[in-house]
C-alpha cells in the first residue's frame, strides 16, 4: 500500500511561473512546448505626498474661485441686453454693463444684440456675393391669375429681448415665413401690373404693416425697420412681352407729361391774349360810350343856343361845315355878274389843275 506522501513528482503538474500561467493554458511555460518566459516589468513606485490640511483648504478655494468668479460676473456690450434665466426661468433683463449673477447652473445669461439691424430675404439668398434663387420662394399667384417672380428684402431688430428669445422658435426663419405670407396675402389680392408697374411702393407699405400686425401678435419683440422689392418679374416665357407693356406704360406717361406740358405753355398764352382782348375791347367800349356822351352833350349844348338865336346858330354851324369840308377842295370863286365875262377869283396856285378837276 502506498502512502500519499510517497507520491512521485512526475505525477504533478508544474503551474509554471505566474506569468506564465496568466498567458493561459496552452501548454507549459504558457506556450507551446514550453521555455523561458522572458524578462519580467516591475512598475516603478508612485509616491504620494503628504498633504497637509492647510493646503487641501487653499486648493479647494482656488478651485472655487474658478468655477464661481467667470459664472458670477459678466459684460454686456452696448449693443446687447442681458436676459437672465434661474432655473430656465426668465428672472431679469440687465442693461450694458459689468454685471453679476448666481453661478451656474443657478442662473444663466443670454446677451442678444438688440442694436443689431438684421435681414431677411424671400426669393433669393446671397452666397459669396452672388444672388442665388429660389423659385420657390419667389414664384407668386396675383390676383388676376398671373404668376410674377417676386424678390423681399426685411430688415428688423430686436425691441423685447425678452419676447424675441422665449416666445418664438427660430427667429430668423420665422421672421422669414411671416414675410413670405404677408407679400403672398398681399399680391394675391393685387393685379399683375400693380407689382410690376406703379404700386411698388404701396405693396411695400402693405407687406410691413400686416408684418408687424402678425409679429406683435405673437408678441415675438421685434419690430420691422422697411420692406423693399428687389426684383418684380414675369416668368421667363412671358418676359418679353411684359417688357413691351412696361414700355407701352412709360411712353403712355411720357406722351401724358408731354401734352401737360404742352397744356401748361398754351393755356397761360391764351388767358394772356384773352385778357388782353378783353382789355381792349374794355377801352373801346369806354371811348366809344365817351364820345357819344360827349356828342351828346355838344349836341344838347348847340340846341340851347339855337333856341336862343336860331339864325346865328345856323350860320355859326354852316361855316363850321364848311370849314372841316372845304380845306380838302379846291375851290374857287366867281361873281354873280352874268355878262359874257366870267371873273374868276383863282385862290390855287395851279389853276389849270383847278379847272381841268373842276370840269371832270
Amino acid at each position: 500500500m502506498t502512502n500519499k506522501n510517497d507520491m512521485s513528482w512526475d505525477d504533478i503538474e508544474d503551474p509554471g511561473p505566474p506569468r506564465d500561467r496568466d498567458r493561459g493554458r496552452g501548454g507549459r511555460g504558457g506556450g507551446p512546448g514550453g521555455g523561458d518566459p522572458g524578462p519580467q516589468f516591475e512598475m516603478p513606485p508612485i509616491k504620494i505626498p503628504q498633504l497637509n490640511p492647510s493646503t487641501i483648504l487653499i486648493g479647494v478655494i482656488i478651485l472655487l474661485v474658478v468655477w464661481i468668479v467667470p459664472s458670477v460676473v459678466y459684460t454686456v456690450d452696448q449693443k446687447e441686453v442681458g436676459v437672465v434665466t434661474r432655473f430656465g426661468e426668465y428672472v431679469r433683463t440687465t442693461p450694458p454693463g459689468l454685471q453679476w449673477k448666481l453661478p451656474s447652473p443657478i442662473e444663466h445669461v443670454q446677451t442678444p444684440k438688440v442694436r443689431k439691424i438684421r435681414a431677411t430675404r424671400v426669393g433669393f439668398r446671397e452666397r459669396g456675393g452672388q444672388k442665388q434663387d429660389v423659385p420657390n420662394e419667389s414664384q407668386m399667384l396675383t390676383g388676376d391669375a398671373n404668376l410674377v417672380n417676386i424678390d423681399l428684402v426685411v430688415q428688423y431688430h430686436i425691441i423685447d429681448a425678452k419676447n424675441y428669445l422665449f416666445n418664438i422658435r427660430n427667429q430668423p426663419q420665422a421672421v422669414h415665413d411671416v414675410a413670405e405670407t404677408a407679400l403672398r396675402g398681399i399680391i394675391g389680392n393685387r393685379p399683375i401690373d400693380d407689382a410690376i408697374t406703379d404700386a411698388k411702393a404701396e405693396i411695400q407699405i402693405q407687406v410691413k404693416e400686416a408684418m408687424q400686425v402678425i409679429l406683435n401678435k405673437y408678441e415675438s419683440g421685434i419690430e420691422i425697420l422697411n420692406t423693399q422689392l428687389k426684383d418684380v418679374r414675369p416668368p421667363q416665357p412671358v418676359e418679353f412681352a411684359f417688357k413691351d407693356v412696361k414700355s407701352a406704360e412709360e411712353d403712355k406717361e411720357r406722351l401724358i407729361n408731354e401734352a401737360k406740358g404742352y397744356q401748361n405753355s398754351v393755356i397761360p398764352e391764351a388767358r394772356g391774349k384773352a385778357a388782353q382782348i378783353l382789355a381792349a375791347a374794355e377801352a373801346y367800349r369806354e371811348e366809344v360810350i365817351n364820345k357819344a356822351e360827349g356828342d351828346a352833350n355838344r349836341f344838347l349844348a348847340q340846341y340851347k343856343e339855337y333856341k336862343k338865336a336860331p339864325q346865328v346858330t345856323k350860320k355859326r354851324i354852316y361855316l363850321e361845315t364848311m370849314e372841316e369840308i372845304y380845306p380838302g377842295m379846291n375851290k374857287v370863286i366867281t361873281s354873280g355878274n352874268k355878262s359874257g365875262v366870267l371873273p374868276i377869283l383863282p385862290l390855287n396856285k395851279n389853276l389849270e389843275g383847278a379847272l381841268s378837276s373842276g370840269r371832270k
